[in-house]
């Protein structure tokens, strides 16, 4: 099936996604449940930025939006064995403890060209296994510590 794509510039959005993975738009942040989890579920990565998409009849509409560090978010952490990540896009991804770092307060895990935020939520679920001592921040892993760089 052949579609014709409309593409939005980040600059015309009419929607954004704040620090901490919130949407909103000119009323103000997004209230309904099953808007949020569509913008979520729909955000993805190209050589121009990120981006929610949708086809409407024979077209692909396509908008860039603004965000704040990132617009992939971890809002929930599952311990095991494995400790896996549950991302705003609703992928899991297994924890990366090499990847982990500090910013303006915020926790952060890069994975290849992929950096992740993670929510006050997820951040509790971890606060077991971070430790703040002399200025550092440690991540817990068996009777292993280890440094998170700040960045």
């Amino acid at each position: 099936m052949k579609y014709n794509q409309q593409v939005i510039k980040r600059d015309d959005a009419v929607f954004w996604m704040d620090g901490n993975g919130r949407w909103h738009n000119a009323h103000g942040p997004f209230e309904h449940k099953k808007t949020i989890a569509y913008f979520h579920s729909a955000v993805k990565r190209d050589a121009g930025g990120f981006y929610v998409s949708q086809f409407r009849d024979d077209r692909l509409e396509k908008v860039y939006f603004k965000y704040e560090d990132t617009a992939f978010f971890v809002f929930d952490v599952i311990t095991g064995d494995e400790i896996t990540l549950v991302l705003n896009t609703g992928k899991r991804l297994r924890l990366d403890p090499d990847g982990l770092f500090v910013r303006k307060d915020g926790l952060f895990m890069q994975s290849g060209e992929d950096l992740f935020k993670f929510t006050d939520r997820s951040l509790l679920k971890l606060s077991r296994r971070i430790e703040y001592q002399d200025g550092r921040y440690y991540f817990k892993d068996g009777d292993a510590r280890r440094v998170i760089p700040a960045r």
